[in-house]
Protein backbone atom coordinates (compact mmCIF):
# COMPACT_ATOMS: atom_id res chain seq x y z
CA UNK A 1 0.00 0.00 0.00
CA UNK A 2 1.66 3.64 -1.14
CA UNK A 3 1.85 5.93 1.47
CA UNK A 4 0.00 9.03 1.63
CA UNK A 5 2.41 12.56 0.57
CA UNK A 6 3.95 14.01 3.33
CA UNK A 7 2.29 17.25 4.13
CA UNK A 8 4.01 20.28 3.62
CA UNK A 9 5.02 20.59 7.50
CA UNK A 10 6.43 17.41 7.55
CA UNK A 11 8.76 18.00 4.60
CA UNK A 12 10.09 20.83 5.86
CA UNK A 13 13.07 21.75 6.93
CA UNK A 14 15.14 18.67 5.80
CA UNK A 15 17.32 17.14 8.48
CA UNK A 16 19.79 19.76 8.22
CA UNK A 17 17.62 22.64 9.56
CA UNK A 18 16.78 23.81 5.86
CA UNK A 19 14.04 25.50 3.73
CA UNK A 20 15.58 24.98 0.45
CA UNK A 21 18.17 27.21 0.20
CA UNK A 22 17.75 29.00 3.49
CA UNK A 23 18.35 27.69 7.11
CA UNK A 24 20.51 25.94 8.72
CA UNK A 25 22.85 26.26 12.02
CA UNK A 26 25.26 29.05 11.41
CA UNK A 27 26.29 29.28 14.49
CA UNK A 28 29.46 29.53 17.22
CA UNK A 29 30.99 25.68 16.79
CA UNK A 30 30.73 25.69 20.77
CA UNK A 31 26.76 26.06 20.69
CA UNK A 32 26.72 23.00 18.50
CA UNK A 33 26.06 20.50 21.93
CA UNK A 34 23.36 23.04 23.14
CA UNK A 35 21.55 23.14 19.79
CA UNK A 36 21.58 19.12 19.46
CA UNK A 37 20.28 18.86 22.94
CA UNK A 38 17.13 21.30 22.59
CA UNK A 39 16.39 19.71 18.83
CA UNK A 40 16.79 16.33 20.36
CA UNK A 41 14.46 17.01 23.41
CA UNK A 42 11.96 19.17 21.12
CA UNK A 43 11.36 16.19 18.60
CA UNK A 44 11.08 13.94 21.45
CA UNK A 45 8.42 16.08 23.30
CA UNK A 46 6.30 16.65 20.16
CA UNK A 47 5.36 13.53 19.60
CA UNK A 48 4.50 13.12 23.75
CA UNK A 49 0.75 12.99 24.27
CA UNK A 50 1.78 14.24 27.83
CA UNK A 51 3.51 17.15 26.18
CA UNK A 52 1.01 18.20 24.24
CA UNK A 53 -1.75 17.73 26.88
CA UNK A 54 0.18 20.08 28.89
CA UNK A 55 0.62 22.36 26.45
CA UNK A 56 -3.00 22.62 25.38
CA UNK A 57 -4.40 23.18 29.02
CA UNK A 58 -1.75 26.15 29.49
CA UNK A 59 -3.26 27.90 26.40
CA UNK A 60 -6.91 27.38 27.67
CA UNK A 61 -6.10 28.45 30.88
CA UNK A 62 -3.63 30.60 30.66
CA UNK A 63 -3.87 31.95 27.51
CA UNK A 64 -7.68 32.43 26.77
CA UNK A 65 -7.15 30.24 23.48
CA UNK A 66 -9.13 29.39 21.22
CA UNK A 67 -9.31 32.97 19.75
CA UNK A 68 -12.07 34.05 17.80
CA UNK A 69 -12.61 35.16 13.82
CA UNK A 70 -14.50 38.25 13.72
CA UNK A 71 -16.00 39.40 10.07
CA UNK A 72 -15.52 42.94 9.71
CA UNK A 73 -18.70 44.21 8.64
CA UNK A 74 -18.45 48.28 8.62
CA UNK A 75 -15.32 48.29 7.25
CA UNK A 76 -15.67 45.56 4.33
CA UNK A 77 -18.69 47.21 3.65
CA UNK A 78 -17.34 51.18 3.43
CA UNK A 79 -14.24 49.23 1.04
CA UNK A 80 -17.53 47.63 -1.29
CA UNK A 81 -15.57 44.48 -2.28
CA UNK A 82 -14.17 42.04 -0.68
CA UNK A 83 -15.23 40.78 2.87
CA UNK A 84 -12.80 40.65 5.62
CA UNK A 85 -12.41 38.90 8.53
CA UNK A 86 -9.65 39.09 11.29
CA UNK A 87 -8.04 36.27 13.60
CA UNK A 88 -8.00 38.15 16.77
CA UNK A 89 -4.69 37.17 18.33
CA UNK A 90 -4.71 40.65 19.97
CA UNK A 91 -7.28 38.37 22.73
CA UNK A 92 -4.60 36.48 23.84
CA UNK A 93 -3.75 37.26 27.35
CA UNK A 94 -0.68 39.84 27.26
CA UNK A 95 -2.17 40.85 23.73
CA UNK A 96 -0.77 39.03 20.76
CA UNK A 97 0.80 36.04 19.53
CA UNK A 98 3.69 35.70 21.23
CA UNK A 99 2.81 33.98 23.85
CA UNK A 100 1.77 31.24 21.57
CA UNK A 101 5.69 29.71 21.87
CA UNK A 102 6.60 31.30 24.55
CA UNK A 103 4.66 28.93 26.48
CA UNK A 104 5.89 26.20 24.59
CA UNK A 105 9.30 27.50 25.34
CA UNK A 106 8.96 27.45 29.04
CA UNK A 107 7.68 24.19 29.13
CA UNK A 108 11.05 23.08 27.14
CA UNK A 109 12.74 24.69 29.49
CA UNK A 110 11.51 23.12 32.94
CA UNK A 111 11.57 19.06 30.61
CA UNK A 112 15.16 20.68 30.23
CA UNK A 113 15.92 21.27 33.67
CA UNK A 114 16.85 24.71 32.66
CA UNK A 115 15.78 27.67 35.32
CA UNK A 116 15.94 30.57 33.29
CA UNK A 117 14.74 31.97 29.64
CA UNK A 118 16.56 34.27 27.81
CA UNK A 119 14.98 36.69 24.68
CA UNK A 120 14.69 39.66 22.89
CA UNK A 121 12.14 41.85 21.76
CA UNK A 122 11.33 45.00 19.65
CA UNK A 123 7.85 46.39 20.55
CA UNK A 124 7.94 44.35 23.76
CA UNK A 125 4.99 41.81 23.13
CA UNK A 126 7.28 38.61 22.94
CA UNK A 127 9.14 40.24 26.04
CA UNK A 128 5.85 40.52 28.64
CA UNK A 129 4.78 36.96 27.34
CA UNK A 130 8.07 35.34 28.16
CA UNK A 131 7.56 37.42 31.15
CA UNK A 132 4.49 35.79 32.00
CA UNK A 133 5.18 32.60 30.86
CA UNK A 134 8.16 32.60 33.12
CA UNK A 135 6.30 33.94 36.30
CA UNK A 136 3.85 31.17 35.35
CA UNK A 137 6.44 28.27 34.98
CA UNK A 138 8.57 29.25 38.17
CA UNK A 139 11.60 30.66 35.41
CA UNK A 140 13.69 33.48 35.66
CA UNK A 141 13.46 35.62 32.90
CA UNK A 142 15.75 38.12 31.07
CA UNK A 143 15.22 40.48 28.06
CA UNK A 144 16.71 42.05 26.05
CA UNK A 145 15.32 45.31 23.88
CA UNK A 146 16.50 48.26 22.15
CA UNK A 147 17.67 51.10 23.85
CA UNK A 148 15.13 53.48 21.33
CA UNK A 149 12.44 50.94 22.29
CA UNK A 150 13.21 50.92 25.84
CA UNK A 151 11.07 54.43 25.88
CA UNK A 152 9.05 53.95 23.01
CA UNK A 153 7.10 50.94 25.23
CA UNK A 154 7.90 51.84 28.62
CA UNK A 155 5.06 50.63 29.42
CA UNK A 156 5.60 47.16 28.47
CA UNK A 157 9.17 47.42 29.77
CA UNK A 158 6.96 47.88 33.23
CA UNK A 159 5.04 45.47 32.53
CA UNK A 160 8.09 43.03 31.94
CA UNK A 161 9.81 44.24 35.20
CA UNK A 162 6.43 43.69 37.23
CA UNK A 163 6.04 40.09 36.13
CA UNK A 164 9.95 39.79 37.26
CA UNK A 165 11.85 39.67 34.12
CA UNK A 166 15.46 41.53 33.90
CA UNK A 167 15.37 44.33 31.30
CA UNK A 168 18.35 44.89 29.81
CA UNK A 169 18.74 47.61 27.32
CA UNK A 170 20.95 47.42 24.38
CA UNK A 171 22.72 50.39 22.50
CA UNK A 172 24.70 49.17 20.23
CA UNK A 173 23.96 50.14 16.73
CA UNK A 174 20.33 51.22 16.06
CA UNK A 175 19.53 49.95 19.24
CA UNK A 176 16.50 48.54 17.87
CA UNK A 177 15.46 44.57 17.66
CA UNK A 178 18.69 43.54 15.71
CA UNK A 179 20.67 44.96 18.11
CA UNK A 180 18.64 43.29 21.33
CA UNK A 181 18.54 39.83 18.95
CA UNK A 182 22.67 40.51 18.77
CA UNK A 183 22.80 40.63 22.71
CA UNK A 184 19.99 38.05 23.71
CA UNK A 185 21.98 35.35 21.29
CA UNK A 186 25.24 36.29 23.19
CA UNK A 187 23.87 35.84 26.52
CA UNK A 188 23.01 32.79 25.29
CA UNK A 189 26.30 31.61 24.18
CA UNK A 190 27.17 32.63 27.67
CA UNK A 191 24.11 30.92 30.24
CA UNK A 192 23.23 28.04 28.31
CA UNK A 193 23.87 25.61 30.73
CA UNK A 194 21.15 26.65 32.65
CA UNK A 195 19.08 29.31 30.25
CA UNK A 196 16.97 28.43 27.46
CA UNK A 197 17.13 31.01 24.77
CA UNK A 198 12.96 31.76 23.92
CA UNK A 199 13.81 33.53 20.58
CA UNK A 200 10.99 35.96 19.44
CA UNK A 201 10.44 34.80 16.19
CA UNK A 202 10.84 32.61 13.00
CA UNK A 203 14.82 32.88 12.68
CA UNK A 204 17.72 32.11 14.28
CA UNK A 205 19.79 28.83 13.53
CA UNK A 206 17.90 25.47 13.43
CA UNK A 207 16.09 23.87 15.24
CA UNK A 208 14.36 27.81 16.35
CA UNK A 209 12.61 28.84 13.36
CA UNK A 210 10.74 25.51 12.99
CA UNK A 211 10.50 25.43 16.39
CA UNK A 212 8.44 28.65 16.37
CA UNK A 213 6.48 27.75 13.41
CA UNK A 214 5.20 24.73 15.20
CA UNK A 215 4.17 26.18 18.60
CA UNK A 216 3.12 29.07 16.45
CA UNK A 217 0.80 26.52 14.28
CA UNK A 218 -2.41 26.97 16.19
CA UNK A 219 -2.97 30.04 14.73
CA UNK A 220 -3.34 28.84 11.61
CA UNK A 221 -4.95 25.07 12.84
CA UNK A 222 -8.19 27.32 14.42
CA UNK A 223 -8.14 29.84 11.48
CA UNK A 224 -8.76 26.79 9.20
CA UNK A 225 -11.61 25.13 11.16
CA UNK A 226 -13.24 27.91 12.30
CA UNK A 227 -13.56 29.63 8.58
CA UNK A 228 -14.31 26.45 7.00
CA UNK A 229 -17.01 26.15 9.99
CA UNK A 230 -18.68 29.91 9.43
CA UNK A 231 -18.29 29.88 5.88
CA UNK A 232 -19.88 26.46 5.30
CA UNK A 233 -16.94 24.62 4.31
CA UNK A 234 -15.13 27.37 1.96
CA UNK A 235 -11.91 28.12 3.04
CA UNK A 236 -11.06 31.98 2.45
CA UNK A 237 -9.64 33.30 -1.18
CA UNK A 238 -6.48 34.95 0.44
CA UNK A 239 -4.67 35.07 3.97
CA UNK A 240 -2.86 38.11 4.86
CA UNK A 241 -0.11 38.87 7.70
CA UNK A 242 2.53 41.52 8.42
CA UNK A 243 6.13 39.68 8.15
CA UNK A 244 9.40 40.32 9.68
CA UNK A 245 10.95 37.72 11.40
CA UNK A 246 7.93 35.77 10.98
CA UNK A 247 6.04 34.10 14.07
CA UNK A 248 2.76 35.56 13.29
CA UNK A 249 2.74 35.02 9.37
CA UNK A 250 4.41 31.56 9.56
CA UNK A 251 1.58 31.00 12.45
CA UNK A 252 -1.00 31.52 9.80
CA UNK A 253 0.01 30.11 6.89
CA UNK A 254 0.52 27.29 8.57
CA UNK A 255 -2.88 26.39 8.56
CA UNK A 256 -3.32 26.70 4.69
CA UNK A 257 -0.02 25.53 2.97
CA UNK A 258 -1.39 22.73 1.73
CA UNK A 259 -3.93 24.63 0.00
CA UNK A 260 -2.73 26.00 -3.54
CA UNK A 261 -6.22 27.71 -4.14
CA UNK A 262 -5.60 30.36 -1.01
CA UNK A 263 -3.34 33.11 -1.88
CA UNK A 264 -0.53 33.75 0.84
CA UNK A 265 -0.11 37.42 1.36
CA UNK A 266 3.02 38.93 2.99
CA UNK A 267 2.55 42.72 4.12
CA UNK A 268 6.31 44.97 4.63
CA UNK A 269 7.20 47.85 6.40
CA UNK A 270 7.91 50.46 3.92
CA UNK A 271 8.10 52.95 6.08
CA UNK A 272 8.54 56.80 5.21
CA UNK A 273 9.99 55.35 1.35
CA UNK A 274 11.38 52.94 0.02
CA UNK A 275 15.06 54.63 0.01
CA UNK A 276 17.95 52.62 2.01
CA UNK A 277 17.31 53.22 5.87
CA UNK A 278 14.08 54.30 5.59
CA UNK A 279 11.74 50.90 5.11
CA UNK A 280 12.45 47.22 6.84
CA UNK A 281 11.15 45.37 3.68
CA UNK A 282 13.19 42.18 3.33
CA UNK A 283 11.64 40.35 0.62
CA UNK A 284 11.12 43.12 -1.74
CA UNK A 285 14.92 44.70 -1.08
CA UNK A 286 17.15 41.83 0.50
CA UNK A 287 19.61 39.61 -0.89
CA UNK A 288 20.97 36.17 0.18
CA UNK A 289 23.32 36.56 3.49
CA UNK A 290 23.16 35.04 6.59
CA UNK A 291 22.02 36.77 10.15
CA UNK A 292 21.48 35.69 13.25
CA UNK A 293 22.30 32.06 12.45
CA UNK A 294 20.94 31.46 9.45
CA UNK A 295 21.02 31.88 5.65
CA UNK A 296 17.74 33.69 4.49
CA UNK A 297 17.28 37.33 2.77
CA UNK A 298 18.88 40.47 4.80
CA UNK A 299 18.81 44.16 3.91
CA UNK A 300 22.52 44.35 3.69
CA UNK A 301 25.18 47.34 2.73
CA UNK A 302 27.64 47.09 -0.46
CA UNK A 303 30.34 45.72 2.45
CA UNK A 304 27.39 42.94 2.88
CA UNK A 305 26.89 44.00 6.71
CA UNK A 306 23.07 44.12 7.56
CA UNK A 307 21.71 47.98 6.95
CA UNK A 308 19.79 50.56 8.81
CA UNK A 309 16.40 49.89 8.59
CA UNK A 310 13.32 51.87 9.45
CA UNK A 311 9.31 51.30 10.47
CA UNK A 312 6.89 53.03 12.59
CA UNK A 313 6.64 49.73 14.18
CA UNK A 314 8.99 48.76 16.46
CA UNK A 315 8.30 44.66 15.72
CA UNK A 316 8.91 44.69 12.57
CA UNK A 317 12.43 46.63 12.45
CA UNK A 318 14.31 44.08 11.59
CA UNK A 319 17.08 43.67 8.73
CA UNK A 320 16.24 40.00 7.79
CA UNK A 321 13.31 37.85 7.31
CA UNK A 322 12.78 34.40 9.15
CA UNK A 323 14.39 31.71 6.84
CA UNK A 324 10.87 29.61 6.06
CA UNK A 325 9.62 33.28 4.66
CA UNK A 326 12.59 33.67 2.13
CA UNK A 327 11.94 29.79 0.84
CA UNK A 328 8.13 30.46 0.54
CA UNK A 329 8.91 33.83 -1.28
CA UNK A 330 11.65 32.61 -3.61
CA UNK A 331 9.45 29.37 -4.56
CA UNK A 332 6.03 32.05 -5.37
CA UNK A 333 4.03 31.10 -3.02
CA UNK A 334 3.73 34.36 -0.83
CA UNK A 335 2.36 37.47 -2.98
CA UNK A 336 4.40 40.20 -0.96
CA UNK A 337 3.39 44.00 -0.91
CA UNK A 338 5.06 46.88 1.45
CA UNK A 339 2.51 49.04 3.29
CA UNK A 340 3.87 52.59 4.26
CA UNK A 341 4.16 54.09 7.86
CA UNK A 342 1.39 57.15 6.49
CA UNK A 343 -1.33 53.80 5.62
CA UNK A 344 -0.94 51.94 8.56
CA UNK A 345 -1.89 55.10 10.83
CA UNK A 346 -4.83 55.30 8.87
CA UNK A 347 -5.60 51.91 8.85
CA UNK A 348 -4.89 52.54 12.83
CA UNK A 349 -7.30 54.56 13.07
CA UNK A 350 -9.92 52.93 10.97
CA UNK A 351 -9.81 49.79 12.69
CA UNK A 352 -10.52 51.58 16.33
CA UNK A 353 -13.21 54.40 14.65
CA UNK A 354 -15.42 51.40 12.45
CA UNK A 355 -15.08 48.19 14.37
CA UNK A 356 -13.52 48.88 18.14
CA UNK A 357 -10.29 47.61 17.94
CA UNK A 358 -7.55 49.20 18.55
CA UNK A 359 -4.69 47.13 16.69
CA UNK A 360 -1.07 46.63 17.17
CA UNK A 361 0.87 49.17 14.69
CA UNK A 362 2.23 45.72 13.42
CA UNK A 363 -1.05 44.34 12.58
CA UNK A 364 -1.88 47.20 11.08
CA UNK A 365 0.00 46.97 8.30
CA UNK A 366 -1.71 43.79 7.65
CA UNK A 367 -5.15 45.48 7.70
CA UNK A 368 -4.07 48.53 5.80
CA UNK A 369 -3.17 45.54 3.05
CA UNK A 370 -6.35 43.96 3.44
CA UNK A 371 -8.19 46.97 2.58
CA UNK A 372 -6.58 47.81 -0.24
CA UNK A 373 -6.67 44.53 -1.42
CA UNK A 374 -10.62 44.15 -0.52
CA UNK A 375 -11.03 47.08 -3.00
CA UNK A 376 -10.07 45.19 -5.66
CA UNK A 377 -11.59 41.79 -5.16
CA UNK A 378 -15.21 40.74 -6.05
CA UNK A 379 -17.66 40.99 -3.19
CA UNK A 380 -17.83 36.68 -3.60
CA UNK A 381 -13.94 36.65 -1.93
CA UNK A 382 -13.04 36.55 1.80
CA UNK A 383 -9.77 38.14 3.02
CA UNK A 384 -9.00 36.75 6.57
CA UNK A 385 -6.00 38.86 8.52
CA UNK A 386 -4.11 37.60 11.16
CA UNK A 387 -4.84 40.28 13.98
CA UNK A 388 -1.39 39.66 15.82
CA UNK A 389 -1.62 42.12 18.38
CA UNK A 390 -3.68 44.90 20.34
CA UNK A 391 -2.70 48.70 20.25
CA UNK A 392 -2.11 49.34 23.65
CA UNK A 393 1.27 50.23 23.67
CA UNK A 394 0.79 51.95 20.76
CA UNK A 395 -1.77 54.59 21.96
CA UNK A 396 0.53 56.83 23.79
CA UNK A 397 2.81 57.17 20.44
CA UNK A 398 -0.12 57.44 17.86
CA UNK A 399 -1.63 60.51 19.64
CA UNK A 400 1.41 61.96 20.71
CA UNK A 401 2.73 61.61 16.97
CA UNK A 402 -0.64 61.62 14.95
CA UNK A 403 -3.35 62.98 17.02
CA UNK A 404 -6.50 61.10 17.77
CA UNK A 405 -7.80 60.48 14.32
CA UNK A 406 -11.11 62.23 14.63
CA UNK A 407 -10.61 63.26 10.84
CA UNK A 408 -10.49 59.74 9.56
CA UNK A 409 -11.79 58.41 7.35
Amino acid sequence: MSQAPKTYIQRYPDAEGYYGQFGGSHYPPEMKPALQELLDTYLELRESPDFQRDLDTVRKTLQGRPTPIQHLENLSKQVGGAQIYVKREDLNHTGAHKINHCVGFALLAKKMGKTKLIAETGAGQHGVALATAAAHFGLDCEVHMGGIDVKKQSSNVARMQLLGASVISSTSGQSALKDASDSAMLAYTEQHAHALYAIGSAIGPHPFPMIVRDFQAVVGQEAREQFLSQSGGKLPEHVVACVAGGSNAMGMYSGFLDDPDVVLHAVEPTGKSEEPGQHAATLLHGRPGTLHGAKSLVIQREDDTPADVSSIASGLVYPGIGPEIAMLFTDNRLTVAGISNDEVIGAFFRLAKYEGIIPALESAHAVAYALKLAAKRPTSECILVNLSGRGDKDVDYVIENCGTGLNSK
